[in-house]
């Protein structure tokens, strides 16, 4: 038997090539599928922010518009009207289970007459509750429209907004005089789909938050939220449920 020298055997080794797409490959999987994964949850992130901006801007939109309009002209806001909005951005919203994941918040800012600004009333859907969920600018905790329904008005117990509303790093929204702005506030919690690690912040949920406004664009009668028989039900902001 022939025995073949151990330098012939190392040069044989060195020349073969014949497993080298498979080595080069198996070196470079990590990398590909590390940079894959972190660019799929970029996408997913980017594409729920839009998702998420999209029902504050539809919502407010549909908000400023519905209600039923009299023989005078003259347009009724109802509560099933108000439910019809947020079951909108419910259903919107759906794929993302936003009202498990998240709280949206509808304000009606007035300004009935000049100079006196105010939150008149709110409604709520969703599930999330404390610091980033729950409106800041109900002082009541909620329970502002408790009791008849109608709400608040300037001069009682209503929450005075001489500024308007807004982030108070950005520019306030404000009612023109005579009419109101309908304003949303949409808050969700963001999983990862991979890991923490890869979003910004590095944490395990990442509230996403955005607000639209609409100024209401018929003569709405403001004096309160119509509830005729058969009653709708109330979505008061110290509830919190998904539907």
């Amino acid at each position: 038997m022939t025995t073949i020298p151990i330098r012939r055997r190392a040069r044989d080794l060195a020349r073969e090539t014949g497993g080298l797409a498979l080595l080069e490959f198996a070196l470079t999987l990590p990398l590909v599928l590390g940079i894959g994964a972190w660019g799929t949850e970029m996408a997913w992130l980017a594409i729920t922010n839009l998702r998420v901006s999209q029902v504050a801007l539809n919502l407010a939109d549909t908000a400023s518009r519905v209600g039923v309009m009299g023989n005078s002209g003259i347009t009724q806001l109802r509560e099933a009207d108000i439910n019809d909005v947020l079951t909108s951005a419910r259903l919107q919203g759906a794929a993302l289970d936003l009202t498990n994941r998240g709280r949206i918040t509808i304000s009606s800012l007035e300004q009935l007459t000049a100079g006196s600004q105010y939150l008149h009333w709110q409604r709520c859907l969703g599930k999330r509750s404390g610091t980033g969920y729950d409106s800041t600018y109900d002082r009541s905790k909620g329970t502002m429209d408790r009791g008849d329904g109608i709400g608040t008005d300037a001069s009682s117990a209503g929450v005075a907004q001489p500024d308007g509303m807004g982030d108070t790093s950005g520019t306030k929204v404000n009612a023109p005089v005579g009419s109101a702005v309908m304003y949303i506030e949409v808050s969700y919690d963001y999983r990862p789909i991979f890991s923490a690690a890869w979003v910004p912040g590095g944490a395990a949920v990442t509230r996403i938050r955005y607000t639209a406004s609409y100024v209401v664009r018929d003569r709405r009668d403001f004096t309160q939220i119509y509830n005729p028989n058969p009653a709708a039900t109330q979505y008061f902001c110290d509830l919190y449920t998904a539907n």
